[in-house]
């Protein structure tokens, strides 16, 4: 299945997270939301993370991370519509 890779924003009740999901080009589970409201899985997969915390703390980077999505309060790509390139 060819993959595709987005840069998305997800806040939590206490972090900022910047990181880079993968996602389907098109068709099946090609969208944000699609894979965010996936009620199989429990976790998000995120690549090259920035995470902040709300408080004012310091950045912290990780290569990996594996969010619960019931943590999530908020979620938005960063990557502009039909344009792979930007962010």
């Amino acid at each position: 299945m060819d993959q595709r890779e987005e840069r998305i924003l997800i806040e939590t009740e206490r972090f900022q997270l910047t990181g880079t999901v993968r996602l389907p080009v098109d068709g099946y589970r090609s969208r944000l939301t699609d894979h965010l409201n996936a009620g199989e899985r429990e976790f998000i997969a995120l690549t090259d993370v920035d995470i902040v915390p709300l408080d004012g703390g310091e950045l912290t980077r990780r290569g990996f991370v594996a969010l619960n999505r019931r943590h999530i309060v908020f979620a938005t790509s960063l990557t502009a519509a039909g344009d792979e390139s930007a962010a």
